[in-house]
């Protein structure tokens, strides 16, 4: 097992390793973290149902912020449920209903008293399928500023350059950001869908499979970016591919059947799971 963890942290282009955090002794919802990673994400006791159907069951966990955490797994599993409901994106999905507690920096994000705009706005995400609007690149980044009331160009000016810097991108686009985003090579609009998460300054950036249909270049480009980006904001990502979760996260939560099996430091998980269902998952003996 040991083995297994230096396999699978070497990134497709370089054999350079990130350094990742090591979680305790005894596999926890609570990874321990340090005083500059409180949690930013608390999840309690949540079931969801789609209709009469459970797809999540009594989910327990906690978010670190400033971290980037992944949800591991078979398809199906739940992962992406959870995903959505951490800006209530669910909530348009008919006969959806979500039993327990989420919390964004200790408040319910189901309290009445919460704004889903302003929600969403906090906790950003970027899906699996790339969806630049068929718009120029300088519009796709200023949309979500321009819906907030800033119209000021110097403002959205300012907006646009430093989401583009923020996404890694604004080198490869500085002399096209008036040009068609559809004419942006994949990887490019993936990281143009980002930059757009970025323009309206989320605190959680949500991210569900962002890289599967990518080539290992521009992977490889999105996954340095993450790195950067958790120094201000929390990333959750969901992905199916065993070394981005190693090579990527801090933390790692395994979903099988709708539970959550086992959630811990990202090396943890690797290394030394206190579940055999982790084990066999992460050793490739099942999914």
């Amino acid at each position: 097992m040991h083995a297994l963890i230096d396999r699978l942290t070497q990134p497709p282009h370089t054999a350079r390793r990130h350094p990742q955090a090591t979680g305790p002794d005894v596999a926890s919802a609570e990874p321990s973290h340090d005083a500059h990673s409180e949690p930013k994400i608390t999840v309690e006791a949540a079931d969801f149902y789609y209709g009469d159907k459970q797809a999540l069951f009594n989910i327990n966990l906690t978010v670190p912020q400033h971290k980037v955490t992944a949800f591991i797994g078979p398809s199906g599993c739940g992962k992406s449920t959870l995903l959505r409901c951490f800006n209530r994106l669910n909530d348009l999905v008919e006969e959806s209903r979500l039993v327990g507690t989420i919390r964004l920096d200790g408040r319910d994000i189901h309290d009445p008293s919460v704004d889903v705009t302003d929600l969403r706005t906090k906790v950003g995400m970027v899906f699996q399928k790339v969806n630049p609007f068929p718009k120029s690149v300088y519009q796709n980044v200023a949309y979500g500023p321009q819906l907030k009331g800033i119209r000021r160009r110097a403002r959205l000016d300012d907006i646009v350059e430093t989401s583009l810097q923020g996404a890694g991108l604004w080198e490869e686009v500085k002399d096209r950001l008036h040009h068609s985003a559809l004419g942006l090579s994949g990887g490019q609009q993936q990281r143009l869908c980002i930059a757009r998460a970025l323009a309206v300054n989320p605190e959680v950036l949500l991210m569900d499979e962002p890289c599967s249909a990518l080539d290992p270049i521009s992977t490889a480009k999105i996954e340095e970016l993450l790195h950067a980006l958790k120094s201000h904001l929390t990333v959750v990502i969901v992905t199916h591919n065993m070394q981005q979760a190693a090579r990527i996260s801090d933390f790692t939560g395994f979903f099988l059947m709708g539970e959550l099996i086992e959630y811990d430091g990202t090396k943890e998980i690797f290394t030394n799971p206190s579940d055999r269902r982790t084990e066999d998952y992460v050793t490739g003996r099942f999914g």
